[in-house]
């Protein structure tokens, strides 16, 4: 185990060549994804069909080799586990049953019940740890607890989580009962996910930039230190990652706060501020612009380049600073490969 990079650099370890992956490498950028998703019918199918979902996750490994695969899932299926209704409209994105007040948040299903309806997903990571290269790291994940109320609230995602915040200053106390419900539910996903085969955790705050001051502090520092304390009891040994995306300042010391053994950062991040002030604290993840995955041409290189030396003096992961987005063209994903291993 201590061998593949991934794990090795999460453990603290500087490395002459970082491992590499994509969020959302397993996505619509790939034809033979599209072709899947076809067979599968819809988004929501496709994440429930253990076998489709593995083979999903697996074709940018076969394609790329990258040295993570990350389970193919969705942030948005744990609230459908605790009792939302969720579905997805074509070309237009998820839609939820909304909570907007405290019997809202009392109706929700308690966190030990999410396991029957999320039993597909442990399913996935079973038959990926099967399947996978031995030198292929497989990551589990979930939504933070402040992003994935976010769409619970609204129903949907919103531009700025303006109905969450209306929800958090009209009633602060169901809010953050709100907020634990979630985080509640999160430990028992994620834990499970680490039975069923996952090595790494990854927790994503999509949203998280929208948080300022005290609300930061409560609402996406404090559930992650309190998900990550929960998971390290029961599993010690399982590197977490956190991505608090667009924290900007706050990104330095968060891993210290909560525990996380490795910070993701976003596109918008100075890496150089990033390699002196969060990299400190232990490994860093990111942060190349996904735009350049679409534009291609030098400017990939040189920035992924530029990237990977900023970083190189302490444990480093290459990623984008958010997903690669579906105009991307498969071809520079294989250049900016070659731009770190060649």
């Amino acid at each position: 185990m201590t061998r593949k990079t991934m794990l090795r650099a999460l453990a603290g370890e500087r490395l002459p060549t970082p491992p590499i992956w994509m969020m959302r490498q397993a996505g619509r950028y790939l034809p033979e994804y599209r072709a899947t998703r076809a067979e599968a019918g819809d988004f929501l199918s496709l994440c429930y069909n253990s076998d489709l979902a593995a083979e999903v996750t697996l074709q940018p490994i076969r394609r790329y080799g990258f040295d993570a695969a990350i389970l193919f899932a969705d942030i948005l299926l744990l609230p459908q586990a605790l009792g939302s209704d969720v579905w997805f409209v074509t070309g237009e994105g998820p839609r939820l049953s909304t909570i907007t007040d405290a019997k809202g948040v009392a109706d929700l299903r308690p966190a030990a019940d999410v396991h029957e309806k999320l039993s597909p997903i442990y399913e996935t990571l079973r038959i990926l740890r099967r399947e996978l290269p031995q030198e292929t790291t497989l990551i589990g994940f979930a939504g933070a607890p402040w992003t994935v109320a976010t769409y619970m609230v609204a129903g949907r995602g919103t531009p700025d989580q303006a109905p969450a915040h209306a929800f958090k200053a009209a009633d602060r106390a169901a809010f953050s009962a709100l907020i634990d419900r979630i985080a509640d539910g999160t430990i028992e996903y994620l834990s499970a996910q680490v039975e069923a085969g996952a090595e790494v955790l990854k927790l994503f705050d999509s949203w998280a930039g929208s948080l300022k001051g005290q609300d930061f502090d409560d609402f996406a520092l404090a559930p992650a230190k309190k998900i990550i304390a929960a998971l390290k009891a029961r599993h010690p040994d399982t590197p977490i990652i956190a991505f608090p995306r667009e924290a900007g300042p706050r990104y330095a010391g968060f891993a210290k706060a909560t525990g996380a053994d490795a910070v993701a950062i976003d596109q918008f991040t100075d890496a150089d501020w990033a390699a002196a002030e969060v990299q400190k604290d232990g490994c860093v993840q990111g942060n190349l612009d996904p735009r350049l995955l679409v534009e291609g041409g030098p400017r990939l290189v040189s920035e992924t380049k530029r990237i990977a030396q900023a970083f190189s003096n302490g444990p480093h992961i290459f990623n984008l600073g958010h997903g690669i987005t579906p105009d991307a063209d498969p071809e520079n994903v294989h250049r900016m490969i070659e731009a770190i291993r060649g």
